[in-house]
């Protein structure tokens, strides 16, 4: 890491909250675990002004527009699409280093242009506004082209392994010019190299497909129905980049011997399943990957499954750490928080459920009734997606969701949100329903 980051890499904390109560022959503990990290980079997607000079953490960034015939209907999408890009570029830090990407059925180096990266200043943000007058639609749309471009420039500057690598990625439409087995390909060779925001512009994209790079890569994912609104959302990204501070931090559990890990997602700012992208990391630790951290908190539900002990009996059920894998097998601790199990035959005691471990089961439900709605709805099965959105409107309600319970009442007509009481509506703005499914996934904090 280069001596400024390792000077200033944020302040982590590792707060666990769990009843560790479990009755006789209970074999199963839950608890949210809340990282967060302050003194690094960004709170609400602004970098710190120390940063102005130039003087801010390793980092690269390839922006990826997609160039395919498409963008040229309405032809004030391609356009829109050129002043979001030029927005990005300017928001970028001195120093960083940057590539713009073209993307059609082929990738195309559009700045610098060398099969390498410029780094950022007055001189190359000005070249690279300029380069961007060349883009113009034609052609199809094969996205695992672009990441592995982006990929290689990212791979090629003289930064160190712990940079900040990150890209942002633009599609209008389906992923039609190469099959989804190579997207897929494309997006495990890229996993765990760099991050990447995943935006649709217009409602002529497949959500799940840039949803699937946002969560393969650990990015967010969001609809730009009006091209319009894409400036705006490309400074936001990119400020929000700029204030990334350490890349590649992991989630680390190890559990003694007899105890498993049952699950592990990230349950806020946003779902996102965890448990299959465990890697080894010595005897009975495995690292769950959290991708690139600024100033900000996270929320991570763990579940652990324990051996059945006697009443009276109390054990660590898990280790959580946050950790830094170095290349060379060093690993930088930077907190802890313990999860117990405690046998009791205190019956208050062990049937309570912590609200915080109850309110992020709600809201994974919620995200997960969302989209069985949504299918159900598509697949014409009526009463099915009633009912599935019925019992998202009542989950919304009950955990204060307001942005999700707004979304939802553009699709149904909420009859009682306490009950989930609701009717389809006939007739759905394209762009609202994949507003709610893409943004599906997004939770809010437990209630104070």
């Amino acid at each position: 890491m280069a001596n400024f980051a390792k000077s200033r890499v944020p302040q982590f904390s590792a707060d666990v909250y769990q009843n560790e109560f479990l009755p006789e022959g209970g074999r199963e503990v839950n608890a949210i675990v809340t990282v967060t990290s302050t003194g690094g980079g960004t709170v609400g997607g602004a970098a710190p002004q120390f940063y102005a000079a130039g003087r801010g953490p390793d980092a690269a960034v390839a922006l990826m527009v997609d160039c395919s015939g498409s963008m040229d209907y309405p032809p004030t999408k391609m356009r829109n699409a050129r002043d979001a890009t030029a927005a990005a570029i300017d928001a970028l830090r001195d120093g960083v280093h940057f590539a713009v990407i073209g993307g059609t059925h082929v990738a195309k180096e559009v700045y610098p242009g060398d099969g390498g990266l410029a780094v950022a200043d007055t001189r190359t943000r000005d070249e690279a506004r300029q380069a961007l007058r060349k883009l113009s639609a034609g052609g199809g749309t094969a996205i695992g082209t672009w990441l592995g471009l982006a990929d290689r420039l990212l791979g090629s500057a003289d930064l160190p392994a712990s940079a900040v690598r990150h890209g942002i990625l633009l599609t209008d439409g389906r992923n039609e010019h190469e099959a989804p087995e190579d997207l897929k390909a494309s997006l495990d060779a890229c996993a765990g190299r760099f991050t990447c925001d995943a935006r649709g512009v217009g409602t002529d994209w497949e959500v799940k497909e840039v949803t699937g790079i946002a969560s393969a890569l650990l990015g967010t994912a969001d609809i730009v129905a009006d091209p319009a609104g894409l400036a705006a959302d490309f400074t936001h990204m990119m400020e929000t980049a700029m204030g990334k501070e350490v890349a590649d931090v992991a989630l680390r559990l190890w559990t003694p011997l007899g105890s498993e890990i049952k699950f592990v997602k990230q349950v806020a700012p946003t779902v996102e399943e965890l448990t299959d992208r465990r890697t080894e990391a010595g005897p009975r630790a495995g690292d769950y990957p959290t991708g690139s951290w600024g100033d900000e908190s996270r929320d991570y539900h763990v579940c652990v499954r324990v051996p059945e002990a006697e009443l009276g009996q109390e054990m660590l059920a898990a280790r959580v750490s946050l950790v830094i894998p170095g290349a060379d097998g060093t690993v930088q601790n930077l907190a802890q928080g313990l999860v117990r199990a405690v046998w009791t035959d205190d019956m208050a005691a062990s049937t309570s459920i912590n609200p915080q471990v109850a309110h992020y089961t709600g809201q994974a439900e919620l995200a997960q009734v969302i989209q069985q709605g949504l299918d159900a709805r598509k697949a014409g099965d009526l009463d099915g997606a009633t009912a599935k959105l019925g019992r998202a409107v009542q989950l919304a309600a009950a955990s204060g969701n307001a942005d999700t319970a707004k979304l939802l009442s553009k699709v149904v007509d909420v009859v009682d949100a306490v009950e989930g009481t609701v009717r389809l509506k006939a007739k759905v703005a394209e762009a609202d329903e994949m507003t709610l499914e893409t943004r599906s996934t997004k939770t809010v904090r437990v209630k104070k």
